[in-house]
């Protein structure tokens, strides 16, 4: 919650007032000036990220999609392994995995799993649900190879262990040697191929650990803002009748917001810098709130730069 002290005439202001007994700590983002005419005037000058200082154009606004499938990989722990069986034929298998620092998958085969030709081609696919409306996933294309160095499997165990609080057979560890990568933003779109350097050198989202907290609490105690973060930071042309965030990372967040007429859209509304932590993005998401009630409120002129990309993913008639 913005903490703020005001005269005794001053008036509230609105914003993402977070639960103090739950997700959201009280943060104290801005000190605003006792000006009788407008307490309000000069709040967004003191906003630790006011939009107004730095330009969205010229910003990174999402995460690399060599970053995207780092974060997938290190949030899910179940995919579908498709390998050669002796015969020729393809087959595909449900099979938990881990990750190694650099985003290969680890796997424990069992005896059936092993059962492969020897052209030991193969590929992982693992989707990741993201508040049951979009399933980004990727496609990890490599060899599967059994490790015999002991110091790495060794390692690789320890990766297995803090995954899933289990120990395995060390004889059972492999490892899929990805050649490239195939991302995809969702199951209906087109993908974009990833090489191999590419993936191993990005770093997953920092805040991939809590963003299903904050978006989930974002939709359940927060619409209001989660509207008015459309209607002010987004160049719309028409009005919304509902809207729900999505996804949070470190350069912004995703919103899919159906019109009047009932067609859908996803846009992405960016942060006006890059958080790397719980705590800056809760305060980024306050001073956005207090921001764009002020410009709703004719306080504050929007002296920031409207996204203008929507992407529509349905249309009434469809």
């Amino acid at each position: 919650m913005i903490s703020t002290a005001y005269p005794t005439n001053s008036i509230s202001i609105p914003s993402v007032s977070f639960s103090t007994s739950s997700l959201f700590p009280r943060i104290k983002v801005a000190n605003f000036g006792h000006s009788r005419r407008n307490p309000c005037l000069k709040s967004s000058q003191h906003c630790c990220v006011s939009l107004a200082q730095s330009t969205m154009a010229k910003l990174q606004t999402k995460p690399s999609p060599a970053e995207v499938s780092r974060t997938i990989m290190e949030l899910s722990s179940v995919g579908t392994l498709c390998t050669l069986t002796r015969e020729g034929w393809p087959l595909g298998t449900g099979i938990p995995f881990a990750v190694d620092p650099q985003g290969l998958p680890i796997l424990c085969l069992n005896a059936m799993n092993r059962d492969l030709s020897t052209d030991r081609r193969s590929s992982l696919h693992v989707q990741f649900e993201q508040s049951g409306i979009r399933s980004p996933q990727c496609i990890l294309v490599g060899s599967l190879n059994k490790p015999e160095d002991n110091l790495l499997l060794k390692k690789l165990h320890e990766q297995w262990m803090k995954r899933f609080g289990e120990k395995v057979d060390e004889d059972l560890i492999y490892v899929v040697d990805v050649e490239r990568l195939l991302h995809l933003e969702d199951s209906k779109e087109d993908g974009i191929w990833v090489t191999s350097l590419e993936y191993m050198n990005a770093s997953p989202d920092p805040l991939r650990n809590y963003a299903e907290k904050i978006v989930n609490e974002m939709n359940a105690n927060h619409m209001e803002d989660v509207h008015r973060f459309c209607n002010i930071y987004v160049d719309l042309g028409f009005e919304v009748a509902e809207a729900k965030m999505i996804w949070v990372d470190r350069l912004g967040f995703d919103v899919h917001l159906r019109s009047t007429q009932n067609n859908v859209y996803e846009v992405r509304i960016p942060f006006s810098r890059e958080v790397a932590d719980e705590k800056s993005v809760k305060s980024s998401l306050n001073c956005m709130s207090q921001l764009a009630w002020e410009v709703e409120k004719h306080f504050s002129a929007p002296d920031f730069e409207k996204v203008t990309h929507l992407k529509q993913i349905s249309c009434s008639g469809n």
